[in-house]
Order: C-alpha cells, then sequence, then structure tokens
C-alpha cells in the first residue's frame, strides 16, 4: 500500500488523474480515502497454497474481478498502470494486457503474484540492484529505490523527541510490530518493558491486536513508556529512536536508511522466506542485527542492552544504514510511469 500511496504523492502535485483499484473487504479502503484518493474495489482470491476444497471458489472470485477490471479499464482508459502486488492486481493485469504497466517489487524477492505480475509489466521498478537476479527481462529493469513517505521526512529528531515529550539526554528504543501488530514481539516487549524504562525512553507501536492488554500491563510504567495500537506520525517514532526493534517488510529497506536507524529485525516467520531476505540484506552491510521469533522472549533484552551500551557500533551501524538510503526513489517511480504513460 504505501509505496503507491506515495508515488500518488509525487504525482498528484502534478495534477495527474488517478484511480486507485483495490480487493474487495481489503484494508487499504478506509487509508486510500484518507489521502483524498478515489477508490474502486473490484473481487479477488489468492490460489497458491489454497485447498481443493477452496479452490474453485477463489477462481471464480479472480474471474469475476477480471470482468470488474475490463470495466473499469474501459470507463477510466487510463494511459499506464501502476502495480505494486497482491492478487487484486491479477485480473487487472490480465485486463489490462494491452495498456502500458509498471510494476514496482518492494521486497528483494518477489512473491508469486508479482512474479505473475512481471511478465505482463512493461517496466520494473525494484527496491535494491540485489532483487534484479530474480528476474528474467533484464531490460525491463529499473533499480529506483523504496519510495518514502513525505509525511515522513517531515521530522528531525529533535522535533520527534519533542512530539512525545522525550527526554534528549535518554536513549529512545522503538518497538514496531506493523498496523496489525506482532504478537511475539508485543509479548516479548511485556516481559521486559519494567527494565528498559529504567534506563531509556520507549515507543511501542502494538497494533490492534494486542492493545487492551498491553495497555492493563503497561499503565504502571509512566511516561518514559507510550504506547500505541497504530500512530500516523510514525515518522516522528522513527526520527528520535536510536534502535528499533521490527519485522523485516519492504518498508525497512526505505524508511530505517531515511533516518540512519539501526535496526534489530525479526522476520516473521510466516514470511520467513521473504523478510529474511530483506533482513540479510541489511544484516550483510551492517546496519542491522537479526534475531529469530522463536529466541525473542530468550534474547531480546540482552541484545538490546548490549547494542545499547556499544555506542561506537550503533553509530557504525547507523551510518552503513544511512549509506543505503535513497530518499528519491518516489520521484524516479513516477518518472518512470510518465515515461510509460508517453507524457
Amino acid at each position: 500500500m504505501y509505496p503507491a500511496l506515495t508515488v500518488t504523492e509525487t504525482l498528484r502535485n502534478d495534477a495527474h488523474e488517478l484511480l486507485w483499484v483495490g480487493s474487495e473487504g481489503g484494508m487499504e479502503k478506509a487509508l486510500v480515502e484518507r489521502a483524498g484518493l478515489p477508490f474502486k474495489a473490484v473481487p479477488a482470491a489468492g490460489v497458491h497454497g489454497v485447498s481443493l476444497r477452496k479452490l474453485p471458489g477463489n477462481l471464480l472470485q479472480l474471474a469475476k474481478g477480471y470482468c470488474s477490471s475490463r470495466r473499469l479499464l474501459k470507463q477510466f482508459n487510463p494511459d499506464v498502470l501502476f502495480f505494486t502486488g497482491g492478487y487484486v492486481a491479477i485480473p487487472m493485469a490480465v485486463a489490462g494486457l494491452r495498456r502500458r504497466s509498471v510494476l514496482f517489487v518492494p521486497d528483494i524477492e518477489p512473491g508469486l503474484a508479482l512474479k505473475v505480475l512481471s511478465r505482463f509489466a512493461s517496466r520494473i521498478a525494484l527496491s535494491v540492484e540485489d532483487s534484479r537476479s530474480y528476474f528474467k527481462h533484464q531490460e525491463k529493469i529499473t533499480v529506483t529505490g523504496y519510495p518514502l513517505r513525505e509525511e515522513l521526512k517531515k521530522w528531525t529528531k529533535a522535533e520527534g523527541q519533542a512530539y512525545f515529550g522525550f527526554d534528549p539526554q535518554l536513549k529512545t528504543i522503538l518497538f514496531l510490530g506493523g498496523s496489525s501488530g506482532a504478537r511475539s514481539i508485543n509479548q516479548a516487549v511485556m516481559e521486559i518493558a519494567g527494565e528498559l524504562v529504567r534506563e531509556y525512553q520507549v515507543i511501542h507501536l502494538t497494533g490492534h491486536l494486542d492493545w487492551e492488554e498491553i495497555q492493563k500491563r503497561t499503565s504502571q510504567l509512566g511516561p518514559r513508556y507510550q504506547a500505541f495500537p497504530y500512530l500516523h506520525e510514525v515518522g516522528a517514532a522513527m526520527a528520535c529512536a536510536d534502535l528499533v526493534v521490527s519485522r523485516a517488510g519492504a518498508s525497512i529497506l526505505g524508511e530505517y536508511p531515511y533516518f540512519g536507524l539501526p535496526a534489530v529485525l525479526v522476520p516473521y516467520p510466516y514470511a520467513w522466506k521473504y523478510q529474511k531476505v530483506n533482513a540479510d540484506y541489511l544484516v550483510e552491510r551492517g546496519a542491522a542485527v537479526l534475531l529469530e521469533d522463536k529466541f525473542l522472549k530468550a534474547s531480546l533484552l540482552s541484545m538490546i542492552t548490549d547494542l545499547m551500551k556499544d555506542q561506537e557500533r550503533l553509530a557504525q551501524m547507523s551510518a552503513a544504514m544511512r549509506a543505503l538510503s535513497n530518499p528519491n526513489a518516489a520521484l524516479a517511480i513516477s518518472e518512470l510511469l510518465m515515461e510509460m504513460a508517453g507524457a
């Protein structure tokens, strides 16, 4: 979602007409409409790894999605299509087979939907150079970087500290579980939060999944611990943090480098393949350390403590992370779209 929203920010500055197509019942509708974009939904469903019992129904959904996509394309008549993945893109890509399109690949290793979409795309934009090896048609590829939301860029460290009312003399640790939350990270944080606030300030973005329980368990921790189920101003949190603990989704390839934010990365075990590749990319470059989900409770406190006490290593990780930053990625992708649209 966020890469596409970021690119639309750039395109809207030039007053182009845009239409967002998402899946029926998907979580993106509210965020897209909050951003002021027109939204249309089409039926879609996955087929990879689906049981035989569900497969006929999912195939029917895709067929309906194809018909809906054809109608939308006829009504809106776009000059170019922009895909960032997801099964909702499959029926639209098939319906728009003869139209020019750009595919953005957020993760280093593309998922099945992106691999399928790459066959239809006129051009392919990548977050990092390492993704090239996963694609056959090298002539289609441009390495643009991961597009960074403008709302993140407005924050400095001092402004982030002021937003949370934090003491600039104390170090800050950010725990980030994503919009839906990361239960294992949340549970591990609950075990060590009391010890952490003795020496550090903590921002904990919990997601909605465990929010009520976390509120109860942390009500006595005081102002050094601040938890949120969702934070629109996540840029303030990243800007003032000295270390982040999070999953390893694609956004870490753009957001953490921009802030030079050292990271403890905990790949989601059920998306291990893709998140592990993202994490390894940053670990191999000295910008992050890896912690497996199964070792969270046993090792999280000691890993944080060791890193926070080694300020020289943290500084080296920060420099290594910042060296990977590509803050103009959204502009590069929008220029690619305009090229394909013939503008």
